[in-house]
């Protein structure tokens, strides 16, 4: 669904903010600190999770955990609403009902790239892994509550381990969820790399495509199977329990990139090149998603990529069909959009952020 209208109150830098958005991409260009990525983040608050920064509700308040903060915007015909308030868990509204974040997830897809995922392919498993489960999230929105499930059985099950508890009838009810769950883990990351994939493939874009795998290690992290990844678990417990925690399955997995006709590693790559790979995938990730629309999030993409690579860049944005926000710190990066664009220029004034007319 397109996103209307987004209306932000004691958000990070902003007091207040109000825009109406259309179809066109917007160009949010200030100096570093205006509060433009403060924005984004906030359009990243409308889909399941902390956000594009991971950040607890109560650092994102304005002025500190002890005031709240509330995100209202518009996505299609619904009415969405989310807020923090001192001392409680966040809250979703939808149509002025409540709701779930699980439920942010059906209502629009959102995607982003920000200057820290830069290191995605040098970072540890773990980076790899939380990138490969946002993008199978905005194929899956049940994918969240799969993970969930697999993760609460899973710690009820190292607890077991921890306590040297042996008796298997204690286990078996666990590892079942467990295998059941990581199975479908494992199958919504499978099926999100193909379509990742099929969608780079003829694709007319200036980034170089990537073959992507789920790596398993020791941990056989690519098991669909429940049957054994249940019979496994029961197998492992001895060595687990000498670990004093699970040591197989999909919380094991990576993601593996290998590109070019010589198929380097990503990891290998310059960090030109890396930085290239990752916005590819991104793109990919849009153009597989064109029947959702989805909301696409570049933060300060602009000031990595030449003057050519920018410019097309900004032909394929406009031609997909995705709602897409950019940031950059001067108009002048975001030149070859012209008219193409709706542009936001912010400034900073004192402790609060604003929009210059």
């Amino acid at each position: 669904m397109t996103l209307h209208s987004l209306h932000l109150t004691q958000f990070r830098s902003w007091s207040r903010l109000e825009i109406t958005l259309d179809h066109r991409p917007v160009a949010i260009h200030g100096p570093n600190g205006a509060g433009k990525t403060n924005i984004l983040e906030a359009i990243s608050m409308l889909a399941p999770g902390r956000g594009m920064r991971g950040a607890m509700p109560a650092d994102q308040a304005r002025k500190g955990p002890d005031v709240g903060w509330q995100i209202r915007a518009l996505i299609g015909e619904r009415q969405v609403q989310t807020r923090a308030l001192p001392g409680l868990a966040r809250e979703v509204t939808v149509d002025d009902k409540a709701s779930t974040q699980l439920a942010l997830g059906r209502l629009m897809r959102v995607i982003w790239l920000t200057p820290a995922m830069d290191r995605l392919w040098t970072d540890a498993p773990e980076t790899r892994r939380r990138f490969l489960d946002r993008v199978t999230l905005s194929f899956t929105p049940a994918h969240a509550e799969d993970a969930l499930g697999y993760e609460k059985a899973m710690r009820e099950r190292n607890r077991l381990l921890r306590d040297e508890v042996r008796d298997a009838g204690w286990y078996r009810a666990l590892e079942l969820q467990m295998a059941d769950m990581g199975a479908a883990i494992t199958r919504n990351r499978l099926d999100a790399i193909a379509r990742i994939m099929a969608a780079q493939d003829g694709a007319a874009t200036a980034f170089p495509a990537a073959h992507l795998t789920l790596l398993a290690g020791e941990g056989c992290a690519d098991d669909p199977d429940p049957e054994s990844i249940t019979a496994r678990l029961a197998q492992t417990r001895d060595r687990d329990m000498a670990a004093g925690r699970t040591l197989t399955g999909p919380h094991r997995a990576d993601l593996g990139a290998h590109w070019g006709p010589q198929d380097m590693p990503a990891a290998l790559s310059s960090t030109g090149e890396q930085k290239a790979l990752l916005l590819s995938l991104i793109l990919a990730n849009a153009r597989a998603l064109a029947d959702e629309r989805p909301v696409l999030l570049l933060d300060e993409v602009a000031a990595h990529l030449d003057a050519d690579r920018r410019a097309a860049l900004y032909d394929e944005i406009t031609g997909l069909s995705a709602q897409t926000f950019l940031t950059g710190t001067g108009p002048e990066l975001f030149e070859t959009l012209q008219t193409r664009a709706q542009f936001l220029s912010i400034a900073r004034d004192g402790d609060t952020s604003r929009i210059d007319d």
